[in-house]
Parts: structure tokens; C-alpha cells; sequence
């Protein structure tokens, strides 16, 4: 066997492998249907290259046909699988459109006015076209990873291989008069090697992003409230810890409220736990519309919720607690339907230089207090105890 040959494997075998380890992935994470894309990218390629190699020769090379399908399905589907990990609408349309073209210009080169110089420039143009949709929907689209900009250059480099290259080279070297004169070419070696690479780079960083993606949902099941759609304590007091500390750095206010559903306990007695569970879906669900995009919320008790708001004062929580608080009612109405719905009071509390998130909850937890003492149903803010300064010592000696 000719050194070429092995070669010749070397995309249909790696294609194979990439395709079967996707697959695997998949079935373990059936809700990300971006790995199915790609493992389905991967098993595509490597039909088309094992077409292309190693498939009888057909009348009129009508084999070409179906290899090079295999390889305009395998860059629509590779590069759809990489902006639908993001969760942006995918260009099918626009990629089916300019394979289309691809096809048909391909096939009046095949038939008709029969070139192979031109059947290659035609695949590989469209091709990087393909390849060329995903730097484009990523350009705005925040990139939070290292592997998140690999991703987004992997396009950028693969549109270049397919639409640069063969121009360059084909200028350079002069076309293609036969298929064996096309397969011993320099033309057709860097097409051997660049794919290689470029699937392997798309392989690592799909399945990197695969890894990060599994790690957000462990972190967001470890930290997060499922009933309430908020976070738990501990998320809480993580998140809301580093958004205090980062606003006292740069010196800016935040402020605390901490909500407390009045008599909760009574809402369970009397109209039972699913009640009671459907309320704090519904609290929880009233809160993340009613608060600001940089909010962080938290199920920190019971019937207990924390909102830290970076760079508010306690003016700006005030009018967000109200809207809270007046906003109770219509939010959990529907779970108890032959009863007035449960009330809300909201205890608020403002940093100042050197205050921490522990004492901050500490004021608001205070501010909580003393609106359940006023009567509940109402906001308060924490008033800090006066200063009393001591008199001084009476100086003056007697006559």
C-alpha cells in the first residue's frame, strides 16, 4: 500500500472517529442538539471523502455527485451546530441556498461544459461561504470563553482555506486536465491536510464548549432555586458577595432588600403544601419581572428572598420594593383563588464605604423587622442608630 493511500484515510477515518464520539456525547446530553449536528457533520464528511477515494468509478464520474453533497452537508451542518450552541437562529435557509447554487453550477461543470478546475473552485466557494455564516453570527454575540473566540477565529480560518486557497494555488500551478493529475496535486495535498486540521479544531472546541456548557448546569443546579427560579442561599451570597465587593472597588452604592411573605406558615395550614409551593413559584416568577437585568435574586429561606441591586441607592430599591409589594397580589392571586393572596414586607438597607454583604443583610434583615412589627404588608428602610456623643469632662475648677 502507497504511502498515498494512507493519506487518503486519513479524513474518512478521522471523520469516523469524531463522528462516533459525538454520538456518544450525545447520548448522554440529548438536550444539546448541536453535539447530534456535529456528530452527523462528521459522519457526513467522511462518506463524501470515502466517495471521492474510494467509490467504482461511475459513467461520466457521477460519483462526484453524491461525495461532493456529503461535504456542502458536512459544513452546513458542522457550522449549524456551532451558532446553535449559542442559541441564535441558524441560517439553514441561506446555507441550503448557496449549496443549491453550489450543485448546480457543479453539475453544468460536470455535464455540460465539463471542467474540473472549475467544479473544485465552485465546492470550495460555497464551502467557505458556509463556513463563513458562523463569524458572522457570532461577530456581536458576547464570547465569555477563551473557546468562544477560538470558535468564532476556527470560522474566520476556515473560510479563508476554502475561498483563498484554491485561488491562490490554482493561479499559481494552473488547473486540472484529469482526476489522477487532480489527486497527485499540491491543490488536493493541503486539502488532505487543512481539513484535517480544521475539523480537529472545530471537534475541540464543539466538545470544550460541550464540557462548559455541562459545568454551567452542575454550577446552576448546585446554586439555584428550582421552585422559585431564583438562586438558593448559597448561589446568593456567592454572587451578591462579589457584586458588593466589586462595586465598593469602584465606588459605587448597592442596595439589599430582603422579602419576607407574611404569614406563610398559615398559606400552608390552611390551603396545604402545593399552595404554599405554587405561591413561591409565583413570588419568584413576580420578582425576576419586576427587577433590573443586573439584579441578583435569591430564595434565601422558607418564604425568605434577598435582591441586591449594584449601583443603587435606597431610593431606587424603595421604588422597586413597592412595586414588589403592590405587585403581590396580582402576581399570586390565581393560587388562591377563594382567598385574598398573601402579602409581602420588604425590609431595605444601603451600603456605605467598608460595608460588607454580611452586614448589609444584617440592616435589611433589621429593616424586615421592624416592618413586620409596624403591621407587615410595608416597606422599611434601615435607619441607623444615632451617634451619641459623650459630654465633656466638666473642666472648670470651683472658686
Amino acid at each position: 500500500m502507497s504511502g498515498q493511500f494512507f493519506i487518503a484515510l486519513l479524513n474518512p477515518g478521522m471523520g469516523l472517529l469524531l463522528a462516533v464520539a459525538f454520538f456518544l456525547l450525545w447520548m448522554h446530553r440529548r438536550d444539546q442538539h448541536y453535539v447530534l449536528l456535529a456528530g452527523l457533520s462528521y459522519a457526513a464528511m467522511a462518506a463524501g471523502f470515502l466517495i471521492l477515494d474510494f467509490a467504482p468509478v461511475l459513467p461520466f464520474e457521477a460519483q462526484r455527485i453524491p461525495a461532493n453533497i456529503g461535504f456542502l452537508v458536512a459544513a452546513v451542518l458542522i457550522v449549524g451546530a456551532a451558532i446553535a450552541r449559542y442559541r441564535v437562529p441558524v441560517p439553514w435557509r441561506g446555507m441550503a441556498a448557496i449549496c443549491a447554487v453550489a450543485m448546480t453550477t457543479f453539475l453544468w461543470y460536470l455535464f455540460i461544459q465539463p471542467s474540473i478546475t472549475h467544479r473544485v473552485l465552485v465546492i470550495s466557494i460555497a464551502l467557505g461561504l458556509v463556513a463563513l455564516q458562523l463569524p458572522i453570527r457570532l461577530r456581536r454575540m458576547p464570547r465569555a470563553h477563551l473557546v468562544d473566540h477560538i470558535l468564532f477565529w476556527v470560522g474566520v480560518l476556515s473560510a479563508t482555506n476554502f475561498i483563498i486557497r484554491p485561488l491562490l494555488i490554482i493561479g499559481l500551478t494552473g488547473g486540472f486536465s484529469t482526476y489522477a493529475g487532480f489527486q497527485q496535486s499540491i491543490y488536493w495535498t493541503t486539502v488532505q491536510f487543512s481539513q484535517a486540521m480544521i475539523s480537529i479544531l472545530f471537534a475541540l472546541c464543539l466538545m470544550v464548549a460541550a464540557a462548559i456548557d455541562l459545568m454551567a448546569e452542575l454550577r446552576e443546579q448546585a446554586d439555584g432555586d428550582a421552585l422559585s427560579g431564583l438562586l438558593n442561599r448559597r448561589g446568593f451570597e456567592g454572587a451578591a458577595g462579589v457584586a458588593v465587593r466589586a462595586a465598593a472597588d469602584e465606588d459605587r452604592p448597592a442596595a439589599l432588600l430582603i422579602a419576607d411573605i407574611d404569614h406563610f406558615k398559615a398559606v400552608n395550614d390552611t390551603h396545604g403544601h402545593a399552595t404554599g409551593d405554587a405561591i413561591i413559584a409565583a413570588f419568584g416568577a413576580h420578582i425576576r419581572a419586576a427587577g433590573p437585568a443586573d439584579m441578583i435574586a435569591g430564595r434565601i429561606g422558607g418564604e425568605e428572598f434577598a435582591l441586591l441591586l449594584p449601583g443603587a441607592n435606597i431610593e431606587s430599591a424603595r421604588t422597586l420594593a413597592e412595586a414588589i409589594r403592590t405587585g403581590m397580589a396580582g402576581a399570586c392571586a390565581p393560587c388562591t383563588p377563594d382567598t385574598p393572596p398573601p402579602t409581602v414586607s420588604i425590609g431595605l438597607a444601603a451600603s456605605v464605604p467598608g460595608t460588607g454583604l454580611s452586614r448589609l443583610m444584617r440592616d435589611a434583615d433589621q429593616a424586615l423587622y421592624e416592618a413586620k412589627r409596624a403591621g407587615r404588608n410595608r416597606v422599611r428602610a434601615f435607619t441607623p442608630a444615632p451617634v451619641r456623643i459623650a459630654a465633656a469632662p466638666d473642666t472648670r475648677k470651683s472658686a
